[in-house]
């Protein structure tokens, strides 16, 4: 009877399970403890990181009294914190560096079929983010919240350009000079 009213309500629902709308990636689950008047209360901290592998990404962190509840609380919080990300073939336009704490990340384009060079909470971020081909080095702290705010934060900063915008400036400025020199002859 009970099997009936499941492959009813599937039918209802369009027979099989929505996709859903971001992959997501646990990096950290950790149990912390209040020390209270009675004795120790504890509690559930999730670091979640969710992304759609088009250019879409999110850390988020949350705390509950269970492992269910910090889940969602911290996908919830990666809703909110979503950025969009400029990439280029696969992997990212330029160099970039970042620092969020004491965890500094240094993040670099590489040839197409190199693959992901990265580990821990960076290769998380840029896994989700829908980068195929980068090469990282974390040069801080290991601390996967640290680090992950941090590659987003590098991953924000880039725009749409192949070239650097330091180099813009200094291509501008060398056309300044070969100009002015042509009108002086």
């Amino acid at each position: 009877m009970e099997q009936n009213d499941k492959q009813k309500k599937r039918k209802r629902m369009g027979g099989r399970r929505e996709k859903p709308e971001y992959d997501q990636k646990m990096l950290d689950l950790a149990r912390v403890t209040r020390v209270v008047k009675g004795g120790r209360r504890f509690r559930f901290r999730a670091t979640l990181v969710i992304g759609n592998r088009k250019g879409r990404v999110g850390v988020g962190v949350g705390k509950g009294g269970d492992v269910s509840d910090a889940i969602q609380k911290a996908y919830n919080d990666a809703k909110k914190n979503l950025v969009d990300v400029t990439l280029s073939n696969g992997t990212i336009a330029y160099d970039v560096s970042a620092k969020e704490g004491s965890a500094k990340l240094l993040l670099k384009p590489a040839r197409e079929g190199r693959g992901l060079i990265a580990g821990g909470a960076i290769r998380a971020v840029a896994d989700l983010v829908g980068i195929k081909d980068i090469v990282s080095k974390s040069l801080g702290s290991s601390n996967a919240l640290n680090l992950s705010r941090a590659t987003i934060k590098a991953l924000k900063s880039l725009e749409g350009g192949a070239v650097k915008p330091r180099t813009k400036e200094k291509v501008a400025a060398k056309t300044e000079v070969v100009e002015g020199e042509k009108e002086a002859k």
